[in-house]
């Protein structure tokens, strides 16, 4: 394994509820970050079709043509959206993180957060759900399962990932750094507005920036911080439909995508209030040196005391036991 990985953050827009289009604005952003010498590319959350702000901004009885547009704009794991990139990546030699808003194959109103992990071959190396989904969030998708806790082992290095608020939750770090991590992708909205503004808002950027340097500095892993980007055309659609959102909209802290070393320290390019795909190198061999300091999966903890269980078996509302098809 070569011990420098060229990554990047697109910090891009979703053609917002729009799943055809934004999965093409994806690919032409993995042939740019190809031709710049990336060979591993994050997305934001729910890139595909565009994160639901909406469950924050208004009541839910006024949301159910918003959920039904969106639910019809997510897509299945199995689908040709997902095929599409898998193909993108596979003719860019591009490993690729993207976070969707995923169908269900029980249910046409279930929907989850969720995470694909793409080969340079083309191949899925993992597939994540969003254990919980966060706050207003819980309107929109449903919980995942434990399946997609796993840190994909590739010739760039061990890469693991969390979406959002997940990276707030220690034990799912923990099991992630328990898998030799050495690449941490955190995947993040354009905005996460919890209250007006006026009424002293969630700095969700500050939030941000804790939550993805703790986790570089107790796993002693690099970051890659992707966050999407709200253009004017999403600003507008919400806008539209109600204009009070606007100052809200305009005062809550937009996002940023940035990288961090395994000490915490913020390196490479970073990005917040436009679009633009950011990059950054890692020497995955200074992923060393500070486990002497701290390595909490190592001699730095106690496992006669502490004792960590997890259950990564696939989930479903049902069991079947049918009798042989004759």
């Amino acid at each position: 394994m070569p011990n420098k990985t060229t990554v990047a953050s697109a910090h891009l827009s979703p053609v917002f509820l729009d799943k055809t289009a934004t999965t093409a604005k994806a690919i032409t952003a993995i042939g740019q970050a190809a031709s710049k010498g990336a060979q591993l590319l994050a997305f934001p959350e729910s890139f595909i079709p565009g994160f639901p702000v909406w469950a924050a901004l208004w009541a839910p009885m006024k949301n159910h043509d918003l959920f039904e547009s969106f639910v019809n704009n997510s897509i299945a794991i199995d689908g040709p959206e997902i095929a599409a990139l898998c193909k993108a990546a596979k003719e860019h030699q591009m490993i690729v993180s993207m976070g969707f808003s995923e169908t269900s194959p029980y249910s046409v109103g279930c929907v989850w957060n969720s995470n694909v992990l793409i080969s340079a071959q083309g191949e899925i190396l993992n597939h994540h759900r969003k254990l919980v989904p966060t706050f207003y969030e819980k309107l929109i998708w449903a919980p995942g399962d434990g399946a997609g806790l796993r840190v994909s082992h590739t010739p760039v290095g061990n890469i693991g990932g969390l979406i959002c608020g997940e990276n707030t939750n220690p034990l799912a770090r923990f099991a992630l750094m328990a898998q030799k991590e050495q690449i941490h992708i955190s995947s993040w909205p354009p905005v996460w507005p919890t209250k007006d503004p006026k009424q002293g808002n969630f700095n969700n950027l500050n939030a941000n920036r804790i939550r993805a340097s703790a986790h570089s500095f107790e796993a002693k892993c690099f970051g890659i911080v992707c966050a999407a980007h709200m253009d004017e055309a999403m600003f507008d659609f919400l806008v539209k439909r109600d204009p009070a959102v606007g100052d809200i909209l305009k005062n809550t802290p937009a996002a940023e995508s940035f990288f961090i070393s395994p000490t915490g320290t913020q390196i490479g390019e970073s990005i917040q209030g436009k679009e633009g795909i950011i990059y950054a190198e890692f020497d995955l061999q200074e992923c060393i040196e500070p486990k002497q300091f701290h390595d909490v999966v190592g001699y730095y903890n106690r496992f006669d005391i502490f004792d960590l269980k997890i259950d990564r078996r696939r989930t479903a509302p049902v069991t079947w036991i049918d009798d042989p098809i004759e």
